[in-house]
């Protein structure tokens, strides 16, 4: 049970919730915190100045005076008006997640809302109700209206939810689950559209996915280095300490501790080689930048989801418009992270080209082919498959924040566009995990064809975990189903909920 006021979040916490159904619960504390600011609103709910959230319009209407009889209305069209979403519908996981971070950000006491409103949310993340989210429509500014205002609507009775995939309304689902719904009060509804929880969602999801990706990436990158007989002296601690990248270190460390005990090493230990490929050689300065990127990334959105994003805030008494609902930290760091990640993959289809092409693979079969190669063409097709992601991965890894234009008649003349910016980042990553089984198929079909020598114990244990999920043979196969199984076994693995693997490295 996650207690929310009590602590800040991490990352981790949003991962248990969002894809393994943790349940949530609303603290003492901030229902405390929450009747306080609460009272607040109240007591500007009646007053004669117009007070921005409370009783005026919206956006452009900022300096449109609301009458007393139709605050609640306003509440409710708010979240009606808003909720013009389009496209694919988001991933249940960052629906859930999305749910979550506001629920916490409300209990923060800084919306001046009831505690209901908080204890609806969590409702709907324990009855497993989904709101339909459509993916397109948020700028980042003010926050991810658009989104958040289909989620709104479900604690309404209003809208749609998923059920198995399929959409479904509202009404009749929070019916069969024991759901009442509840009516808004004043700056209920604009608390509940007014910040980043969309594009935060997506990030940090996407960032815990990094982080695994990192580890396995390493791992599968030490796999295929070693049976392409690299040399680990590229890795010394001498170098590491010469460069001081905290990551760099890290990833490094990694690869030594993945050459000990090697056979595959100790064949070569006298070879004339000089240096290696730089996507061999380079490992732990480019897999240990895209570290450090995943590092500053957590940072931020960890400061992210313990924030106040609303507009107005309520402080000490007084209600204060403001503007921490723009994205733009988050927009930033989401075109950081695909840029960095693009370049993760560009590496990791250059070890691909290695294990497969004739002129590099020394000792291997070309393309890996074990059995008449010509007659055979092995895996040489996988590296254009690799190539295609590559490639799309550089027309997605542009950065969305760099662009802005202005809506609300003018009043909110600069965007962030960071939720375009997290929907390239979740293109990314799926592509990256592509790439990544790609990498780990051949390089554990590559260990098969160095037999009988044996690489390290740990880059054994990789193989054997994915050795049974490729179909054994000779000649050319229908290699999908060995696909899907390597890529299945990257995705759990990648997906899990992450561990702080790194300090064992520090």
């Amino acid at each position: 049970m996650l207690l929310l006021g009590e602590r800040d979040l991490k990352v981790s916490d949003i991962v248990k919730v969002a894809r393994f159904n943790e349940q949530v619960a609303v603290s003492d504390i901030a229902i405390k915190k929450m009747i306080s600011s609460r009272e607040v609103v109240e007591k500007f709910v009646n007053s004669e100045r117009a007070i921005y959230g409370i009783n005026t319009g919206f956006g452009a209407l900022a300096t449109t005076k609301i009458s007393k009889e139709d605050l609640r209305s306003l509440q409710r069209n708010i979240v009606l008006s808003h909720a013009c979403g389009v496209g694919d519908p988001l991933d249940p996981s960052i629906v859930r997640a999305m749910i979550l971070t506001r629920a916490h950000t409300l209990a923060l006491g800084f919306s001046g809302v009831r505690p209901i409103v908080v204890e609806k949310l969590c409702e709907l993340l324990n009855k497993s109700i989904v709101p339909y989210v459509p993916s397109r429509g948020s700028v980042g500014a003010s926050g991810d209206l658009i989104p958040l205002a289909h989620v709104a609507l479900v604690i309404m009775g209003e809208g749609e939810v998923l059920v198995n995939g399929k959409i479904r309304p509202s009404r009749e689902v929070l019916d069969s689950v024991g759901f009442e719904p509840i009516q808004l009060m004043e700056k209920e509804g604009l608390s509940l559209v007014n910040g980043t929880q969309a594009m935060a969602a997506c990030l940090t999801l996407s960032v815990n996915d990094a982080i695994n990706l990192l580890r396995l990436s390493t791992e599968t990158a030490a796999l295929t280095a070693d049976v392409l007989f690299a040399s680990p002296e590229a890795y010394d601690e001498a170098i590491a300490q010469a460069r001081k990248h905290r990551g760099q270190g890290i990833i490094a460390r990694m690869l030594r501790e993945r050459f000990e005990t090697s056979q595959l090493r100790l064949s070569h230990v006298g070879c004339t080689r000089v240096q290696d490929a730089y996507s061999l050689r380079c490992i732990p300065q480019v897999h240990g930048a895209v570290l450090d990127v995943v590092f500053f990334a957590k940072k931020i959105i960890e400061d992210e989801i313990n924030s106040a994003t609303d507009n107005p805030i309520v402080y000490n008494g007084r209600v204060i418009s403001q503007g921490n609902f723009h994205g733009e930290p988050l927009a930033f760091v989401a075109d950081f992270l695909c840029i960095a990640l693009t370049d993760l993959g560009n590496m990791i289809e250059r070890r691909i080209d290695r294990l497969l092409n004739p002129k590099l693979n020394e000792g291997l079969p070309p393309f890996l082919a074990f059995d008449r190669p010509g007659v055979n063409s092995g895996f040489m097709i996988w590296q254009y498959t690799a190539a295609a992601l590559c490639n799309e991965n550089k027309v997605l890894s542009h950065p969305a924040s760099v662009d802005t234009i202005p809506t609300s008649g003018f009043q909110e003349d600069h965007v962030s566009m960071g939720m375009n910016a997290c929907l390239k980042l979740l293109k990314i990553l799926e592509n990256i995990k592509v790439l990544l089984a790609i990498e780990l198929m051949c390089s554990a079909r590559a260990l098969q064809a160095r037999r009988p020598l044996r690489s390290s114990k740990l880059n054994e244990k990789l193989f054997s975990d994915v050795e049974g999920l490729i179909e054994p043979g000779l000649s050319d196969a229908y290699w999908q189903s060995s696909f899907r199984k390597v890529l299945q076994f990257v995705k759990q693995t990648v997906e899990d909920v992450h561990e702080d693997w790194w300090t064992a490295y520090e």
